[in-house]
């Protein structure tokens, strides 16, 4: 590979010349390791070196950390920092050698330690931010397709820097955290998160603040809707805005155009046990329903949950096991007669009276809720001789 100008020894009283001669030799490897035969030829050297800069940079963000009058000195050291990260960054791009070196050298330790001083100095300027964004992507591509990286990075990043950066204001370190958190979960290391429900209700979190991002919505279908236990405990302690956002997800995983793997379906007809008997708990909530009150959480969950019902017995992997569940047919035909007399009165938005009144939506709200009522009673006596006499 072609050699970028050798990074040089420090000269004594010439600190700022060898910074400034480091940032461009960094910034030449940094392109240098873009190209695939480049990252395949790299000595191990040169990791080293780029470690040792890290470390020595770093030691400014410690000092900025006990003494924050030392905050606005950083920029040069938050500058090799920076490149000190895309460096490594780009040397790990598929390329399992160039990970093994750089996780042998303890590098992902510093990296993780650094990333967690970035989050007490509690700053957003745009340096810092960078920096902190490219040390996460590092910790990304150095785990990527790498068991052995990934084992690493997650007995130093659990749980610290999860909690610390899965509810970060900046969109991208949300996003970088959340794609590290994808990259480094397995089953057994699901099950850790169950004794740390706060990491995982911090994706939903994310997910409901930043719909667009793909990583916390990759991390929920991927990881989380895999592990029974971990839903049933995350939706216990989340709050109803959460539940919306998980019920959200499910349904559009029950609906997405690629069917529910062989391995899958075990996985959510559990999901539907949880789901159907916490719709039978809380269904009468809705009943309370008025113009006044038409913005009640908990009914708007269980209206939620109605949804996914529906789209659950309209799979036939799962509409055997809905349309036997105890009590679920006859709570449902009880919850719409109970509707029928509840539009009798005045105040229920689900009153005759009440779509005069109000508006569009509350009248919408109402009609798709009963709809849906009748829509699930068909599913479930779909084929299903016992249900329709019933």
């Amino acid at each position: 590979m072609a050699a970028p100008r050798p990074l040089p020894v420090r000269l004594s009283g010439v600190v700022m010349a060898a910074a400034i001669q480091d940032l461009e030799a960094l910034r030449a490897l940094t392109a240098v390791f873009k190209e695939q035969r480049n990252r395949d030829t790299a000595p191990r050297t040169i990791f080293q070196r780029v470690l040792d800069i890290l470390k020595k940079s770093s030691q400014a963000v410690e000092l900025a950390c006990r003494d924050p009058s030392q905050v606005g000195q950083l920029a040069s050291s938050l500058q090799l920092i920076t490149e000190c990260f895309r460096c490594l960054r780009n040397a790990c791009i598929e390329c399992c050698v160039n990970q093994n070196s750089i996780r042998n050298m303890d590098t992902i330790g510093v990296a993780v330690d650094l990333i967690l001083l970035f989050r007490e100095l509690q700053e957003e300027q745009e340096s810092l931010l960078t920096a902190f964004r490219c040390g996460l992507q590092f910790l990304g591509n150095i785990a990527s397709r790498n068991e052995d990286s990934q084992s690493v990075v997650w007995l130093h990043a659990f749980p610290e820097l999860f909690l610390s950066c899965l509810n970060h204001p900046d969109k991208k370190i949300v996003a970088y955290s959340s794609m590290i958190l994808f990259t480094s979960l397995n089953s057994s290391r699901i099950k850790e998160l169950e004794e740390n429900l706060n990491i995982a209700i911090n994706v939903i979190e994310a997910h409901q603040k930043h719909p667009e991002s793909e990583w916390p919505f990759l991390v929920i279908t991927d990881h989380f809707l895999k592990s029974p236990e971990l839903v049933q405990a995350m939706y216990a302690k989340m709050s109803n805005q959460e539940r919306i956002t998980l019920l959200d997800v499910m349904v559009a995983k029950v609906m997405a155009v690629e069917p529910l793997a062989r391995d899958e379906v075990p996985v959510f007809l559990s999901h539907a046990q949880l789901l159907a008997s916490t719709f039978l708990d809380q269904c009468r909530v809705v009943l309370k329903l008025t113009e006044e009150h038409a913005e009640d959480e908990e009914a708007q969950v269980t209206i939620r949950l109605l949804d996914v019902l529906c789209e659950m017995t309209a799979n036939s992997d799962l509409l055997g096991y809905l349309q036997i569940y105890p009590g679920l047919l006859e709570g449902v035909v009880d919850l719409l007669r109970l509707i029928h007399v509840a539009g009798l009165g005045s105040m229920s938005i689900f009153s005759a009276c009440g779509y005069i009144k109000a508006e569009d939506s509350m009248s919408n709200m109402a009609e798709g809720f009963k709809s849906h009522l009748i829509r699930l009673i068909g599913n479930m006596c779909y084929k299903n001789k016992d249900n329709q006499d019933k």
